[in-house]
């Protein structure tokens, strides 16, 4: 038997008991979990019974559990409130849990809910003419954690990567290069690809101050790149190079993923093509100033103040793409190439009306898959004044963020090691995974679209909220299990009847959730729901921990019993910070 019997057993009753009571079957009744462990194991609210049958929802909580009698699975059925709770035989529930658990091991939480269903989440998204910041670290944290989690509910997921490699700001960096570098390298400065590369873009925007001519130039130099000019393309080639190669370790750094590369100067071509077949149905047109547009509809949109309607630039009036040029040849790109049925764009929450845009053309544009296309936003993120400030002094650098929160991590472990046990290859390889998960925790713990403020100690800290606190959690767990051999926490002959204390029951619950949780965190596509679950499995493990002795108890049966709780306690834990791509350790 698993929980998911122990659930059917107390619905089959329910559903008999209202069906006698008030003369109807009913449909869809939904179990919770009791806010207080003594009340029971499972809830059940009778506030759409109440609605249904006009009758009061107290008194038909009051009437079920008059109803419903004990068996062999369900002790004790009572009223409180509009509420009926259900407590299950500690031999069942706690049986059942850690069965459940241990046999499926890291195969625990998952389902077929997606199965046959092909999804991509475009993520990170970077531009070849900066490093990576603040802003893609949890642009790539939210993406890792959201295919992690639709491949554990059975999705077939492609993890991809649109790079916005031609354009505007990519030549700007290319014409300060050509101006003012005197052929200096990353090599010979010492510097990594893309932050040399973005040292260009910096000066671009401290020149074109003293001599506005340089916008002139920089459009110049776009027309020939899209006229296919050797010597530009030469340029573009050997900066987008050095790009790539530093891109790669942050990526690598940052454990990130991807199955698919897409480049904006691969799929522009298409958007043309596609922008040029829509003007022969009248899709598009040209406006006063020569400009490709598209008419957003007034219903959805609304009007412009002379009562026009509002207007998209699809192509500029030389004919060179904007954004949204190659949005549109990439969306068909995708679909085509991977058979998707959902796309989904993690992108911050200031191109909001950019993709209302793009999929309302896709729809126009008579694509039936445009309808599945998703726009997963995300706020801002901010760090305290003075704290981390990048090389150009306005965007946090994620490379400099990562090397910094990894110093913070290095000296609260030396702190700790007070015997000085701990190599430096060990202290390196913890403070990596520790700095690591502080800081994806951190960035997924709120809703996506909530903007961030991100405090570094705070996301350190071994106590709270946090990442460290959760993986400390889970090795607190591991060390209790290296310290036992196997056979102690085998379930065979496993006596579960002498668990039930509050701790215990409470830990149980937690456990018993994770499977919905999962579920419901990627139907939502949020996984701040899964981190605050991880957060307070974490915390009834402790607190369990702490009142509960495991090893130190001289009762065998009852040590051999926890020993169980805490095996199925550390796969859960290990299980769901891996989901939210964290890393775990046995020993911090």
């Amino acid at each position: 038997m698993n929980t998911e019997d122990i659930k059917k057993e107390i619905l089959t009753q329910l559903t008999n008991s209202v069906n006698k009571i008030l003369g109807n079957k009913p449909n869809n009744l939904k179990l919770e979990f009791p806010p207080d462990i003594k009340l029971g194991n499972f809830a059940f609210g009778c506030f759409e019974l109440a609605k249904q049958f006009k009758k009061n929802p107290m008194e038909i909580a009051k009437n079920l559990a008059n109803e419903i009698q004990p068996n062999d699975i369900i002790q004790k059925v009572r009223a409180a409130g509009p509420y009926v709770n259900f407590r299950i035989y500690p031999e069942i529930l706690f049986g059942s849990v850690c069965t459940e658990i241990i046999s499926q091991a890291n195969d625990f939480g998952n389902s077929h809910a997606g199965k046959g269903q092909r999804v991509m989440v475009e993520y990170l998204s970077p531009n070849t003419n900066k490093p990576l910041h603040l802003g893609h670290v949890r642009n790539g944290a939210l993406g890792m954690a959201t295919s992690n989690l639709l491949e554990a509910t059975g999705h077939k997921v492609i993890k991809a990567n649109l790079v916005n490699d031609r354009g505007v700001h990519i030549c700007k960096s290319m014409l300060a290069w050509e101006k003012f570098s005197d052929k200096e390298t990353p090599k010979t400065s010492g510097l990594k690809g893309d932050h040399f590369v973005g040292k260009w873009y910096v000066r671009y925007a401290n020149e074109v101050e003293k001599n506005p001519e340089l916008e002139n130039e920089v459009l110049e130099m776009l027309k020939k790149w899209e006229a296919g000019n050797s010597e530009v393309i030469k340029l573009w080639k050997k900066m987008n190079k050095w790009v790539y190669e530093g891109f790669e370790k942050t990526y690598k750094k940052l454990k990130l993923k991807f199955d698919v590369f897409y480049y904006e100067s691969d799929t522009y071509k298409l958007g043309k093509d596609i922008i040029s077949d829509g003007c022969k149905e009248n899709f598009f047109y040209r406006d006063k100033k020569g400009a490709f547009v598209f008419d957003l509809p007034i219903d959805e949109f609304g009007k412009n103040k002379d009562e026009s309607p509002k207007k998209v630039t699809v192509l500029r009036a030389d004919g060179t793409s904007v954004y949204i040029t190659q949005d549109i040849g990439t969306a068909l790109k995708k679909v085509l190439e991977h058979r998707l049925h959902k796309s989904i764009y993690v992108v911050g929450s200031e191109q909001k009306f950019h993709f209302q845009c793009l999929f309302k053309i896709l729809e126009t544009l008579r694509y039936p898959w445009a309808k599945n296309c998703y726009h997963l936003s995300y706020g801002m993120v901010y760090l305290p004044d003075g704290k981390m400030k990048s090389r150009e002094g306005k965007v946090v650098d994620a490379d400099d963020l990562i090397s910094k929160m990894e110093l913070l991590a290095t000296n609260e472990i030396k702190k700790r090691d007070l015997k000085n046990e701990l190599s430096k290859k060990e202290i390196e390889r913890r403070a990596s995974k520790i700095a690591l998960g502080a800081i994806k925790f951190y960035l997924l713990r709120v809703g996506p679209t909530q903007d961030i403020h991100f405090d570094p100690e705070e996301s350190l800290s071994f106590e709270g909220f946090t990442g460290p606190y959760c993986q400390y959690s889970y090795a607190r767990a591991a060390r209790i299990l290296s310290n036992v051999s196997n056979i102690e926490v085998e379930l065979k002959n496993n006596d579960f009847s002498i668990l039930g204390s509050k701790e215990e029951l409470l830990l149980a619950q937690k456990l018993i959730q994770f499977p919905n949780t999962v579920n419901s965190t990627t139907k939502n596509l949020n996984p701040s729901r899964l981190a605050i679950h991880i957060f307070e499995t974490a915390k009834a493990f402790n607190q369990f921990y702490h009142k509960n002795p495991v090893l130190n108890t001289e009762d065998e049966k009852l040590k051999r019993a926890r020993l169980a709780l805490v095996k199925a306690t550390s796969i859960t834990l290990k299980k769901g910070l891996n989901l939210l791509g964290i890393e775990v350790m046995d020993k911090m």
